[in-house]
């Protein structure tokens, strides 16, 4: 259904707070966080079915003012301190007609058109969906001047979809989750948060980085004139679409990895590392690369547990890095699955405590902002997990009907990964990838496996 088809009418803009005054608080962004400024805000959209819009709104914005009151960060704003170095800035007296940002920004709409949730949740491209979602083409960097999360709460028929923008300078994926599944469990009758937030970020990285960072008069992602009179080529047309990978499918998958697996005591390969060189493997395929071309696999890894330290589950911030390997893909395609599946996970191996202070050492000798272009070449880039437990953020009247990844930072190759909705180790792969190649892989009975 073409967005345009909603008809979207904007009923109410507020901004909700923490329910008890805080003061004003202030918390510097780490080495983890920096490297994300340039990239857009990180946006979700859930699907829910319910019969009472007016009564599931009231609930939703009582339940984040109290969750708010543990996650404040995520109703501050981006700010510098006096050296330069970039902070969320949190303070009660912050005033919308002084040009502050005040608290989590929250649009309820109506969809006028007669949709339900079952017509959307059945969409291929999130370009349909745009309307739903908040902030799409905005910068994490304009968080100095907006909400660090913004809310689209939209009545539909027959329920309500909730697209969330966040600000992915100040939070990863595995955080974001912590604080979907926290608002929940407040709207179900939870007292507190049951799992505080960790927000000590200086604990896993205390280096000050000064970045000399404003907000660009146009996009820094595009290409820029350099006194050449050549247009720069068109991009090329994406497509997205999700491919839902069943129980059996994942086994098969995995099994066909481990199969030929030494007895040395070689350790098996993982459900992720299995399902990844499959998608790398066939992506490539329907790419019709040449053999000596490089192709890279990307995988944006949780360092919690990694750094030492090691930081707690909780911890709130970006506590992420990419990762890659490369090898040429003729060889890729060539060699059996286990070839790819030991890149990846020698890769993953590697990337210990060690590496990631030799990594953060490195970017705070020279720091770089990440580029969509820094994936790679011929990239696949995995990001989000199925272990998000994306289908338990229920809010009192039941899960999600679909789960979705918005239109920003989305690119020829991102990959994002949700458990499948009918549960145990089905996972669905939301895929962007150039349309030629996206008609290949819709054909590709090898990547498919009979979905």
């Amino acid at each position: 259904m073409a967005s345009e088809l909603l008809k979207l009418k904007i009923l109410e803009k507020s901004h909700v707070k923490p329910r008890e005054k805080l003061g004003k608080k202030e918390c510097q962004l780490v080495t983890f966080d920096l490297p994300y400024l340039a990239f857009y805000y990180n946006q979700k959209l859930l699907f829910y079915k319910g019969d009472d819009y007016e009564g599931m709104v009231k609930k939703l914005k009582e339940g984040l003012s109290v969750v708010l009151e543990e996650f404040y960060q995520l109703a501050g704003k981006l700010g510098k301190d006096e050296e330069g170095v970039f902070r969320v800035e949190y303070n009660d007296e912050d005033d919308a007609e002084d040009g502050g940002v005040v608290g989590v920004e929250v649009v309820q709409a109506v969809a006028e058109a007669d949709v339900s949730v079952a017509d959307l949740t059945v969409a291929e491209s999130t370009n349909t969906l745009k309307e739903l979602i908040p902030y799409t083409g905005i910068l994490n960097l304009e968080g100095m001047h907006r909400p660090l999360l913004a809310i689209q709460l939209t009545k539909l028929k027959d329920g309500l979809a909730m697209g969330c923008a966040f600000n992915h300078a100040v939070l990863d994926g595995t955080s974001t989750w912590h604080f979907m599944s926290s608002w929940a469990a407040i709207c179900c009758g939870s007292p507190t948060v049951s799992a505080a937030p960790f927000l000590e970020r200086t604990k896993a990285r205390n280096t000050r980085v000064k970045l000399d960072l404003t907000l660009p008069s146009a996009d820094p992602l595009a290409g820029k004139s350099n006194g050449d009179v050549k247009q720069a080529p068109p991009p090329p047309v994406l497509r997205e679409k999700i491919f839902k990978f069943s129980e059996s499918a994942i086994d098969k998958i995995k099994s066909a990895v481990n199969e030929r697996l030494p007895s040395d005591g070689s350790k098996p390969f993982s459900t992720f590392q299995a399902l990844s060189v499959h998608i790398w493997r066939r992506v490539t395929y329907a790419r019709n690369l040449r053999p000596e071309d490089y192709t890279v696999f990307t995988v944006f890894v949780d360092c919690r547990k990694r750094v030492d330290p090691p930081m707690p589950e909780t911890y709130f911030g970006n506590l992420i890095q990419a990762i890659f390997t490369v090898t040429a893909a003729g060889l890729l395609s060539a060699s059996p699955p286990e070839f790819g599946a030991s890149l990846i996970q020698k890769a993953i191996e590697a990337h210990t405590a060690k590496a990631i202070d030799e990594r953060n050492k490195e970017w705070e000798s020279a720091p770089k902002i990440f580029q969509f272009k820094d994936a790679g070449v011929n990239c696949v880039a995995v990001g989000s997990s199925p272990r998000f437990k994306v289908y338990d953020v229920d809010f009192g009247w039941g899960s999600p009907e679909n789960v979705r990844s918005g239109s920003n930072n989305k690119f020829d190759g991102m990959v994002y990964l949700y458990p499948g909705k009918s549960g145990g180790r089905s996972i669905d792969v939301e895929l962007t990838l150039e349309s030629e190649a996206m008609a290949r892989l819709e054909e590709d009975e090898e990547f498919l496996m009979d979905l």
